[in-house]
């Protein structure tokens, strides 16, 4: 009796079917390892790092350390870690603040946040950047005391990718760091490659042909760049006597005199058709800065001086990316230091630490909406929270001190004078109604002119095509009766008075 099979069961005479028990798969452990990998040599628990560069120079990273005494080296460096301090920090930004934010904030004023974050930001730098928490205990909490960047090179990686010290107790296979010990930022680290990628070995190269580029170059301009003294003598002159020109012009070079025979000459040769050998050696050390600034800023449109203001604005677009990378390895750092306060000293979520890009406030828009206010323009809350990005809580409320109506003539007191009643009677019946609408009218082409203008200098010139369009008569005329009638009435009231 033949039964049949397949790769998940095997049927039975009767018709039946019974499946092959399915194998589960390893839960948490890994198959493809050092240990198990065919060809990877096993020998020591020491990584060694990956770096090419330093395997050629069979150094540690205190040869990218060395590179910092470039001038050109470091001036990048410190531009790159100061593009990432300029940006603002905090916790919980857009979200609900957490329960905890205040303890934390409190915390992390009592280290040197401004030392901490340029020290992380040495791992884009050298791949890798360990940091030593030193713990200790504040009132009821445990909380990190300091922060400190610690020589990379005192540490290496093993099989298992875990961080080891290079401890004098423990010999050659290390000392495994205990948990939450040491924070560890690291460029671009992969399995493979634990130890990150420093941007600094990019710059290794560059950096020193450039240093002997420029000594090749010293020697060419002091041999080119100082003008020949070429000795003439008799044909018949012997050796000695020749060799004695000879010192004396070299005597001459650096104390530009000298005494020669009065049958000898010298003449003065300048170096000609060399500037071109001069162009192409700087040509070539221009090269060489730009790979490093490429390497650590992402362009050299900032850095040279031929670019233009158009090619320096787009290199800014790509640093800026760079300078957000720093700052997401910067800001996670941060939250996992800000994970472990939490997990030894509260029960719930923690806060959340990130850098963010100050908003500019538009100078034009500022001026434009003084002006209007200052002219009377009534600008909503909610204007102010769409034009400049406000939120409720940053606009708070103004003083009670009345309102004021624009353009409107003083109200009469509730009890007015006869003769103040008189004079309203001697006028015709004018009202502040009637007065603000005059003003109004008139004032209308100012209030125009100031909304349309977006400068001052476009204001004053709208202003200027407004003003003969304006129609003042009728408020001069009422002005100029209403000055006459209370002048005359002032008049006859002390004639009256004089009179009784």
């Amino acid at each position: 009796m033949v039964m049949k099979s397949n790769a998940t069961g095997i049927y039975l005479p009767n018709g039946g079917f019974v499946r092959f028990a399915e194998t589960a798969p390893k839960q948490g452990k890994q198959i493809a390892t050092r240990a198990t990998a065919a060809g990877i040599s096993n020998v020591g628990s020491a990584l060694p790092n990956p770096d090419p560069v330093l395997r050629k120079l069979g150094k540690s990273i205190q040869a990218y350390r060395d590179l910092r005494s470039d001038g050109h080296v470091g001036g990048c460096i410190r531009r790159r870690k100061a593009a990432v301090k300029s940006l603002q920090s905090g916790l919980d930004r857009n979200l609900e603040p957490s329960r905890h934010a205040d303890d934390i904030t409190d915390i992390l004023a009592d280290l040197d946040m401004g030392r901490i974050v340029s020290e992380i930001l040495d791992a884009p730098l050298y791949g890798y950047q360990p940091l030593e928490v030193v713990w200790g205990k504040v009132g009821n909490y445990i909380v990190p005391v300091d922060v400190i960047g610690k020589p990379a090179e005192w540490y290496f990686f093993d099989q298992q990718n875990r961080l080891r010290f290079k401890s004098k107790s423990a010999g050659q296979d290390g000392e495994l760091l205990p948990e939450r010990s040491h924070l560890l930022p690291r460029q671009d680290a992969s399995y493979d490659n634990p130890y990150g990628v420093p941007d600094l070995a990019r710059c290794f190269w560059p950096t020193k042909f450039k240093q002997g580029g420029i000594d090749f170059w010293f020697k060419f301009v002091e041999k080119y760049g100082t003008p020949w003294l070429v000795g003439k003598a008799p044909r018949s002159t012997p050796d000695h006597e020749i060799d004695s020109l000879l010192d004396m012009l070299e005597a001459m070079v650096q104390d530009a005199v000298a005494v020669i025979p009065d049958d000898a000459s010298v003449e003065i040769v300048e170096a000609g058709g060399k500037s071109s050998s001069a162009d192409v050696f700087e040509k070539f050390l221009m090269h060489l800065r730009s790979e490093v600034s490429i390497a650590l800023l992402g362009q050299n449109q900032t850095t040279e001086a031929d670019t233009t203001n158009a090619s320096a604005q787009a290199g800014q677009d790509v640093s800026a990316d760079i300078r957000d990378a720093d700052a997401g390895l910067v800001a996670a750092t941060i939250n996992q230091l800000i994970g472990w306060i939490a997990e030894l000293n509260f029960n719930d979520a923690p806060p959340v630490f990130s850098f963010w890009e100050p908003e500019s406030v538009d100078k034009t828009l500022a001026e434009r909406d003084a002006i209007l206010k200052n002219a009377g323009a009534n600008l909503t809350r909610q204007y102010f929270k769409r034009a400049y990005q406000l939120q409720d809580d940053d606009i708070g409320e103004a003083p009670a001190q009345g309102v004021n109506t624009p353009f409107a003539f003083a109200e009469g007191q509730p009890n007015s004078y006869p003769d103040q009643e008189a004079i309203d009677a001697a006028v015709g019946g004018l009202s502040n109604v009637l007065l603000n609408d005059q003003a109004s009218d008139l004032l209308t082409p100012v209030i125009t002119a100031m909304q349309r203008g977006q400068s001052e200098a476009e204001m004053l010139g709208l202003l200027a095509e407004a003003y003969p369009h304006m129609n003042d008569d009728a408020l001069v005329n009422t002005l100029t009766n209403m000055l006459f009638i209370a002048d005359t009435w002032g008049r006859l009231s002390a004639n009256a008075n004089r009179i009784d």
